[in-house]
């Protein structure tokens, strides 16, 4: 009697052994049109914001690099005069800047580089003794201790009245200005891509809980909490914005090393001069490949963040639905 009542209980037993380990099938389907078009989606907001990012960081280098080769030199220009000995009057202007404390050096530019400084506008048989051209100095300047502009100023004006002193503030002012506007720009233009991205993930997360909100009434119904639910919905859109935000961010990286690789295979062509005279060179260094790989994180990470918060709401709602009866058995009806 004993050995008939255990033989029946083994089999039991072990049915419910497997319920307990029998997984459970997604709530939302791994793979779907709706799946597949937010995971291009994403892909192509995450290559935007990544060619941005890295135009915007190529710009500000290029822009820090002429700020600084400008304010290392300021510029001596006197202009030609019938009782002036230009010889004599650019040794005297570059001995007086050499004179002063924060010059580190002092040259002529000879006829020569004037000539080629000249050549795109005048051509080149030029002849600057038979034209009245402004002769250079060139003066370089400690940038930690700048010299005194306005007494070497002053002075230059007492002892040579054609001579007049070019610090190029106007140039670097106009270089900050720039560089401050296509950071302001690119940010906006970032914020914008974030922002449809977010909207897009909202839609999205909406459009699969209603695709699979009778399930998600049965769980919530049942027992299941809503941080349950909102985890199933979280898994998706991480895996997708994972595979988005990397495809995007990796079309992105590959697009500037490409374009570095050209540019370093036509140096001197005037595509790439010109090119190199606008943006500076395409590569974007470690630290803005960093760039894209954080991107890329941020991504996916506001994503998920964006279809949990959806989710959470939704469920809110739900709740809100079912505690009212009048809008309980308008839903019904």
């Amino acid at each position: 009697m004993s050995v008939s009542e255990k033989t029946p209980a083994q089999p039991e037993r072990k049915r419910a052994g497997d319920m307990q380990t029998r997984p459970h099938g997604p709530i939302v389907p791994s793979a779907n049109v709706q799946g597949s078009a937010l995971l291009a989606v994403i892909a192509i907001m995450s290559f935007l914001a990544c060619l941005t990012l890295g135009g915007v960081s190529m710009v500000r280098a290029t822009a820090a690099s002429w700020q600084s080769q400008i304010s290392r030199e300021i510029t001596i220009q006197i202009k030609p005069d019938d009782n002036l000995d230009m010889d004599k009057a650019l040794a005297e202007a570059r001995n007086l800047a050499s004179s002063f404390v924060g010059v580190t050096g002092a040259s002529v530019m000879d006829k020569q580089a004037t000539s080629r400084l000249l050549e795109p506008w005048l051509g080149a048989s030029l002849n600057i003794d038979e034209l009245p051209v402004p002769r250079l100095v060139i003066v370089t300047i400690d940038e930690s201790a700048p010299p005194d502009f306005a007494a070497l100023r002053d002075a230059l004006a007492k002892k040579i009245p054609q001579a007049s002193l070019d610090d190029h503030r106007t140039w670097v002012n106009r270089l900050v200005s720039m560089a401050r506007t296509t950071v302001a720009i690119g940010t906006g233009v970032l914020i914008l891509v974030f922002s449809a991205m977010v909207l897009t993930v909202i839609f999205a997360t909406r459009g699969a809980l209603s695709g699979n909100r009778h399930i998600v009434e049965v769980l919530h119904f049942v027992g299941a909490e809503a941080s349950f639910v909102a985890n199933e919905f979280q898994k998706h859109f991480l895996i997708i914005s994972l595979k988005g935000s990397g495809a995007g961010s990796a079309l992105a990286a590959l697009f500037f090393m490409i374009a570095s690789w050209w540019q370093s295979r036509s140096l001197a062509t005037p595509a790439s001069d010109q090119a190199t005279a606008l943006f500076g060179t395409f590569s974007v260094g470690w630290l803005g490949y960093v760039g894209i790989a954080l991107t890329m994180i941020l991504i996916a990470a506001l994503t998920t963040l964006t279809a949990r918060l959806t989710v959470m709401r939704t469920i809110y709602e739900i709740d809100q639905i079912r505690s009212d009866p009048a809008r309980s058995d308008g839903l019904n009806t």
